[in-house]
């Protein structure tokens, strides 16, 4: 923001953003902070900052120790999580991104989760002129292995899950591209933690290429896929490429929205 931008904004709008960031500051020490401590690290006069805590106390978020005054905040910023985490959907959240999203690379879109160990279209934008593939209707179930979305969920699973995917799933063949060994599957595994993008070469569907990049929560943990599916004739080498920065840049926005900070991984 440049000084001429902070000048002009409002005072209130200063004073929530110095309160957030005490909140910030608050969550992210181990232990509870003194008075000077939290001014300095805010870079505010001890007076001002007592002013802000005094008022956050007094809305119940942060609580001072008796015995050493230290501050840090109470479990009501976890009671408000577990209300929105309880009322507002994951695809309330990612709808608009993935309009936008369709809007732009005129192919379809969709956000799938995990479910008992099979990926659940949860969400999905058709591009202009362009219609859904034959998979992608919103509460339909693909394998884990073979899909852009599934393999990113994969790398939540440790190597016991994982056996216990193959026992109870198997690495069933859909085509003539589709990963059926454990050991196979653990590269590409290995190469989409280092990259941050997931592919389906033609492995669930014959013809059909998609990308993925993971959606995670605020406690980093990928808890989605956002997914770019189009004909293999659309989706060339080329376009992939041409595709993936906005594929990128739109999961790392649903990301903050759910409270991830991190930075992903950049390049293919």
């Amino acid at each position: 923001m440049s000084a001429a931008e902070k000048k002009s904004t409002p005072n209130s709008n200063q004073s929530t953003e110095k309160a957030m960031a005490l909140l910030e500051l608050l969550a992210q020490s181990r232990t509870p902070m003194r008075l000077r401590d939290i001014s300095d690290a805010l870079g505010l006069n001890p007076s001002t900052a007592l002013r802000f805590l005094t008022a956050l106390q007094q809305c119940g978020y942060v609580s001072q120790e008796e015995t050493s005054q230290r501050y840090q905040l109470t479990y009501k910023l976890c009671y408000l999580a577990n209300q929105l985490t309880s009322h507002v959907e994951l695809p309330t959240v990612t709808h608009p991104y993935l309009v936008s999203l369709a809007e732009q690379l005129h192919e379809a879109v969709c956000i799938s989760v995990e479910r008992e160990m099979t990926m659940v279209y949860i969400d999905v934008a058709a591009g202009p002129n362009q219609t859904l593939m034959s998979l992608q209707r919103i509460g339909n179930t693909s394998p884990m292995h073979c899909t852009g979305n599934g393999k990113l969920r994969l790398l939540t699973y440790s190597e016991e899950d994982l056996d216990r995917l193959i026992r109870v799933k198997g690495l069933f063949r859909m085509t003539p591209n589709t990963i059926t060994t454990k050991e196979r599957l653990l590269r590409e595994l290995e190469q989409i933690r280092r990259e941050d993008v997931a592919y389906d070469n033609e492995e669930c569907e014959q013809g059909v290429r998609c990308m993925a990049c993971p959606i995670r929560d605020y406690t980093g943990t990928i808890v989605a896929g956002i997914s770019v599916t189009g004909p293999a004739s659309r989706m060339t080498d080329e376009a992939v490429h041409r595709f993936l920065g906005r594929l990128r840049q739109t999961a790392a926005a649903i990301s903050a929205t759910l409270g991830y900070q991190g930075t992903p991984p950049v390049g293919v």
